[in-house]
């Protein structure tokens, strides 16, 4: 079966490991995602009901008037996607509107541009709230026009709520599957990458995540958790049904020839 791309550029995109998610993911009537991010998950499963949850506001701002406002978007977001668009003094320019904006239809137009023309597709914001990815400097930036039109026909399907993991993890109603895909405890203490929002994602929070899984798996609701495979995390899950290790190939690594193998984990907590 094709696999169906996010179109977002994203760090720690599901979309290389998703035969092995696939494999392990419960059946179901409705998956949750409390970190939705990219979508990749999301995009080539088959539930009948999907809760997309993310603390990113601009994320879910963007998916929702992907979801309904859909030809009039893409017709705008496509007009930024220009030789003379990619450039750094309009790419700073659009950048600024940005982080000034308050209309939501406009943001969500320039959130795209800036996604595709930044510095390796990364999100990041300062403690402002701000924006902040250099120009990435690239040849010609893609504009995912079929990847909008995939995502919008599947976002029927969907609610996008823009909150925080843990109340995604309350009141879920039976029949539910929870996929979490949190940022990743770092592999070493220097390459932690954890800011994709302003609140970045503490080590004491990983721990309940790991501790509302097993609440959850309690109630009969499964729990797919993925991360990096370490000591630290496996010590997180220990209390997972099952515990696997994969190799994946990734880097947020500023050098692009730096793409090692990776192990991550999947720490599934299961319904007996």
């Amino acid at each position: 079966m094709k696999k169906n791309r996010a179109f977002l550029k994203w760090a720690g995109g599901k979309y290389p490991l998703l035969d092995d998610i696939k494999k392990y993911l419960p059946e179901g009537d409705c998956l949750i995602e409390p970190f939705v991010g990219a979508g990749s998950v999301f995009l080539n499963t088959d539930y009948s009901r999907y809760i997309l949850a993310d603390i990113n506001s601009d994320l879910i701002n963007l998916y929702n008037i992907v979801k309904v406002r859909t030809d009039e978007y893409v017709r705008e977001a496509r007009s930024l996607f220009t030789p003379e668009c990619n450039d750094s003094e309009v790419f700073y320019r659009f950048r600024l509107e940005f982080n000034q904006c308050q209309d939501p239809f406009r943001r969500a137009v320039l959130f795209l541009y800036l996604n595709r023309h930044c510095y390796n597709g990364l999100c990041r914001y300062n403690l402002r709230g701000e924006f902040n990815v250099p120009f990435g400097r690239y040849r010609k930036p893609y504009f995912p026009e079929e990847e909008l039109y995939n995502f919008a026909e599947r976002a029927q399907r969907a609610i996008f709520v823009c909150q925080s993991y843990d109340v995604s993890m309350t009141d879920v109603a039976q029949g539910s599957v929870v996929y979490c895909d949190p940022p990743y405890a770092p592999l070493s203490a220097t390459a932690n990458f954890t800011a994709y929002h302003t609140d970045s994602f503490n080590m004491a929070q990983q721990v309940h995540l790991a501790e509302l899984a097993v609440r959850l798996q309690q109630s009969n609701i499964p729990v797919l958790i993925s991360n990096h495979a370490t000591e630290l995390t496996r010590v997180w899950y220990q209390q997972a049904t099952q515990l696997l290790t994969l190799q994946v190939r990734r880097s947020i690594s500023s050098n692009g020839g730096t793409r090692n193998k990776v192990n991550e984990l999947l720490a599934l907590y299961g319904v007996v």
